[in-house]
């Protein structure tokens, strides 16, 4: 089982890369009155059939001929709904597929977000052939990072140059932190 909420979004949107998306969009929100912690992750990769979506979240199935078990999607959906909230998978064939996890922000099942900074910079960095779009809300406070912004600046320059993954790092935590004033997610 994974320990982190990042974590689930690291192999989620790991998926992505590999149904050949090279859009993924990242939304964390957290919202302290209702309760809840939300993570969507979109993509615009291959997506799946009807058949296909409501197999994945069987941990017997997985679309990976390297290993037979597939546990990713059942672990996220059974940690959002193990603190009362809930999961959701649309897909549709050709045109990407959204995942939705909904979880009980104060529920004492719930995993700590963990770190999502490194979990967004990782996935930017060893995926130089997709665009992340990344937003982070906390309450009323919200920020994002745009891959896309950044390739019109960097142009030709990569994102895993350690300079610009540095670069990256440090604007995910300054961001964050001013988003949510270091609570503890």
């Amino acid at each position: 089982m994974m320990t982190e909420i990042s974590l689930n979004i690291l192999d989620v949107a790991e998926n992505s890369t590999r149904a050949g998306a090279t859009l993924v969009t990242i939304l964390v929100s957290v919202e302290t009155a209702a309760d809840k912690l939300v993570v969507t992750i979109e993509d615009n990769g291959c997506g799946m059939t009807k058949e296909q979506a409501l197999q994945v979240t069987d941990p017997f199935f997985t679309t990976r001929e390297t290993r037979k078990v597939g546990l990713g999607v059942p672990f996220f959906k059974y940690a959002a709904e193990s603190t009362g909230g809930s999961f959701s998978i649309e897909s549709e064939l050709g045109n990407g597929t959204v995942i939705t996890a909904v979880f009980g922000l104060s529920h004492i099942d719930r995993m700590p977000l963990g770190d999502i900074n490194s979990t967004i910079e990782t996935l930017i960095t060893c995926h130089p052939d997709t665009d992340f779009l990344y937003i982070y809300r906390y309450n009323q406070a919200s920020f994002e990072l745009d891959t896309r912004a950044f390739r019109e600046i960097l142009g030709d320059i990569p994102f895993d140059t350690p300079e610009v993954s540095a670069y990256i790092k440090e604007y995910l935590s300054e961001n964050k932190l001013e988003t949510d004033g270091g609570a503890a997610i």
